[in-house]
């Protein structure tokens, strides 16, 4: 039967999964990877086809109606006011519309998104959280590309080490919790396998690109004001102002097991993401 229908015996058991933020650097590439193996998915987004607003709760129960698993991702972040109430609501929408199962991408050093976490936790929902701090694709799928395609980018890092993640690991390890037993009740905390401060990840670029690229630590005020400039939203801005005071003061600075404990594999390093980053020529001086 599986051959004649062209599904995986996975795809048949999973049904259809709803991944909130679709479009977004991890939902994307989880939706990709879904349909790469024949499970049926419902992309949902303010302005898609499956409508979710995360304000406007009227449009999550027919979003979530026949799915038998989400991936959740919270807009602008967890960190954000309301996201704890917002998680706790959709959780009881989606026991009410049926679905078992709920995958949350929540953030780490983050004590709002932790209170998301518990709200979830006691929702009575199967879930599965995945963990994670800096993506190394906020290098290149954000507002940080143009600066490093000009050859300098300013931001308000210092010393700080983290330990960047790459996407692609996040996508694997929440289709995993989605589409195979065992991630019920488990806590991912995702790192890459070294940590780097900012300046690090840049000089890693610069290597990849074979061309220098400057980084310059700049007082947050300053890296407001450009943002403002730049036309990013205030809800965003506030969140990366979050982020670089005080989420970004070490408490991150190690590394953690949740790639090798959900996959079984190492996770990708940074000067691997750089490496085949600059292969697609987003950083390539040629595009200026």
């Amino acid at each position: 039967m599986t051959e004649m229908t062209g599904m995986t015996d996975e795809a048949q058991s999973t049904g259809t999964v709803l991944v909130v933020g679709g479009t977004g650097k991890t939902g994307r590439r989880v939706v990709q990877r879904l349909q790469a193996r024949g499970v049926p998915v419902r992309v949902g987004s303010r302005s898609g086809e499956t409508r979710f607003d995360w304000k406007d709760a009227s449009t999550w129960e027919a979003a979530l109606r026949g799915v038998s698993a989400a991936y959740v991702t919270y807009y602008p972040d967890l960190a954000a006011q309301g996201a704890p109430e917002a998680i706790a609501a959709l959780a009881q929408t989606a026991r009410r519309a049926g679905t078992g199962k709920l995958v949350l991408l929540s953030g780490r050093g983050e004590v709002e998104a932790q209170r998301a976490e518990v709200a979830l936790q006691e929702s009575g929902v199967d879930w599965t959280i995945v963990r994670c701090s800096w993506f190394n694709q906020n290098f290149s799928e954000n507002f940080w590309a143009e600066p490093l395609l000009a050859g300098e980018i300013a931001l308000p890092a210092g010393d700080v080490p983290e330990p960047f993640v790459d996407a692609e690991d996040i996508a694997d390890v929440a289709v995993a919790a989605l589409t195979e037993n065992g991630h019920a009740g488990r806590l991912y905390e995702l790192t890459g396998p070294r940590l780097l401060t900012f300046a690090d990840a840049v000089a890693e670029i610069s290597t990849a690109v074979d061309r220098p690229i400057r980084f310059i630590p700049i007082p947050i005020e300053a890296y407001t004001k450009e943002m403002a400039a730049e036309g990013v939203p205030d809800d965003v801005a506030s969140l990366v102002v979050y982020l670089f005071t005080e989420v970004l003061d070490g408490r991150n600075a190690h590394l953690s097991d949740g790639v090798q404990r959900a996959l079984g594999r190492k996770p990708r390093d940074f000067a691997d993401y750089a490496r085949a980053t600059a292969a697609t020529g987003v950083w390539s001086a040629e595009r200026r």
